[in-house]
């Protein structure tokens, strides 16, 4: 029989990049911690998120019709931590505290101190059992930062900078420039 529980922790040992989601409804600013966020397409540029049903970001998403992603860089764990809590049963702005700009094309918050910044349309949504799977056209992008790594989630755990990283940024770009 397969367990729930059991899932989650095999599944908790593939390890993934972790992104804040905004989204802005009815004037209000609104931000969920995610690791569920995957390149589409190149032509046209999409990309998906995966959204429990339950969560607080779900209806507002899919009212507001508009996102961004911040892809956090390994020196943003707290920024992970405080949108992974309920920061929406917390009174005033979700964002107060946080380096952040406005998006240009959607007026959704960007985090200053991310690898990667993507402003999205919802073009599609599409049922994924306890979870939507939210397809987006990007409108926008910028990667604010090269000067450090990503944040890294593996087995319910921030992996440490350094042993993440094994062969250094310059031997990655590197090799980035002579496979054939």
């Amino acid at each position: 029989m397969l367990r729930t529980a059991d899932f989650r922790r095999a599944v908790g040992r593939f390890a993934t990049g972790v992104t804040v989601l905004t989204t802005v409804a009815d004037g209000r600013h609104l931000g969920m911690t995610a690791n569920s966020f995957v390149s589409v397409s190149l032509d046209p540029l999409l990309v998906l998120a995966s959204i429990r049903r339950d969560a607080r970001f779900h209806g507002p998403l899919m009212a507001s019709g508009v996102w961004g992603v911040s892809v956090l860089a390994e020196d943003m764990a707290e920024t992970s931590r405080c949108f992974a809590k309920r920061a929406y049963d917390q009174p005033g702005d979700m964002f107060a505290g946080w380096e952040h700009s406005i998006g240009p094309e959607t007026g959704v918050v960007l985090f200053d101190g991310a690898l990667s910044v993507f402003e999205c349309r919802t073009v599609t949504t599409h049922p994924g059992g306890d979870h939507t799977l939210v397809l987006g056209e990007v409108v926008s992008f910028a990667q604010p930062r090269d000067d450090v790594g990503p944040l890294v989630f593996y087995d319910g755990r921030y992996l440490d900078p350094v042993g993440a990283d094994t062969g250094g940024t310059e031997a990655r770009r590197e090799t980035d420039g002579s496979r054939s």
